[in-house]
């Protein structure tokens, strides 16, 4: 039987953690090489894309920006900047409009800088941020640079102090640490009272399924389709390995030379790369059935050098006929 390779979008419930779902699904299928693609809170809900078999190595080339709706609670600081923790201060928010609210938004669309939580799984000095916190240690983080692609107001409670928002922003953004910010700059503070994913990646809920039962057993109709990894890196160039030959050149790790015919490399609408070669530009590298064999750095000979290779591809049977040569191990 075939391994499983692709993705698998979770529609992470309340209450579990990101490492709970991948659990879950290594013991769906059978196999422990399965991996998430994003740490969600264990409070968050919403699209968690987990990577199923040799798709795990495929992961660091994913791209694409974030995607929230979430709702800011007005009046109140936690410790954790969201509605798990403690309060720590409160204060009344003032009388507002939505009007209002979207001016004083604008300080938060576009590249800010953000301090992460206290809590949170930031490295300082070899330790996790969240451990320092939990043993009352006190520290400060540095800011680092985000994106907020898009920050919508879709509603405002004047009553409960509630913002509800959309949210589109760059990978490492933390929506708890927008919450309090928000809520500062009002001038009564904030936390998230809760959180939903909408979009990772090139994933989107449409994609996403529920997650499978706690079972000892599950059918081969209860398991959760497996998406083809393909349309997922559309972001990336692609080169078609066009001969037995040439896999057998990519499983032993060697270039592929193409500067008679550059055609073949198929640029991406995405990328700007056009008619020059960008050295190290990233390569989705695919056979004759449009399986993804692996990852490739272009160099400046116009040649294609494997960075990730997927060894357990192997030849079709007709190339298989032709050659008993071994693959590489």
């Amino acid at each position: 039987m075939e391994k499983p390779f692709g993705f698998v979008v979770i529609d992470k419930p309340s209450g579990l953690t990101s490492h709970d779902c991948v659990n879950r699904l290594r013991k769906v299928f059978g196999i422990k090489k399965i991996g998430h693609s994003g740490t969600l809170d264990p409070a968050v809900t919403g699209v968690l894309p987990i990577a199923i078999g040799d798709a795990t190595r495929l992961i660091s080339y994913l791209q694409g920006s974030k995607a929230y709706t979430g709702i800011i609670q007005l009046g109140a600081t936690t410790n954790t900047d969201d509605m798990q923790g403690e309060i720590i201060e409160s204060k009344a928010w003032p009388l507002i409009t939505q009007n209002d609210i979207n001016y004083l938004l604008e300080n938060f669309r576009g590249e800010i800088l953000q301090k992460p939580p206290i809590f949170s799984s930031v490295h300082i000095k070899g330790e996790r941020a969240y451990k320092k916190a939990r043993k009352g240690e006190k520290f400060d983080l540095i800011p680092k640079k985000v994106t907020i692609n898009k920050l919508n107001l879709i509603s405002w409670s004047q009553n409960k102090g509630e913002l509800l928002v959309d949210v589109d922003c760059s990978t490492g953004t933390y929506i708890r640490s927008l919450a309090r910010d928000i809520g500062d700059k009002i001038g009564c503070g904030g936390y998230l009272k809760s959180l939903r994913r909408t979009k990772a990646y090139n994933f989107i809920e449409n994609h996403s399924v529920k997650l499978p039962e706690k079972s000892d057993f599950y059918p081969e109709e209860d398991k959760p389709k497996v998406l083809n990894p393909n349309i997922f890196f559309k972001h990336l160039s692609s080169f078609e390995l066009i001969s037995e030959e040439e896999i057998i050149s990519w499983r032993s790790g060697r270039k592929i030379s193409f500067q008679n015919n550059v055609k073949r490399l198929k640029v991406s609408k995405n990328n700007e790369v056009e008619d020059s070669f960008i050295h190290n530009n990233n390569i989705l590298v695919l056979n004759k059935e449009n399986k993804i064999l692996g990852i490739a750095c272009l160099d400046e000979s116009f040649a294609i050098k494997p960075k990730v290779c997927l060894l357990y591809t192997s030849p079709s049977p007709r190339d298989r006929t032709r050659s008993r040569m071994p693959s590489s191990a």
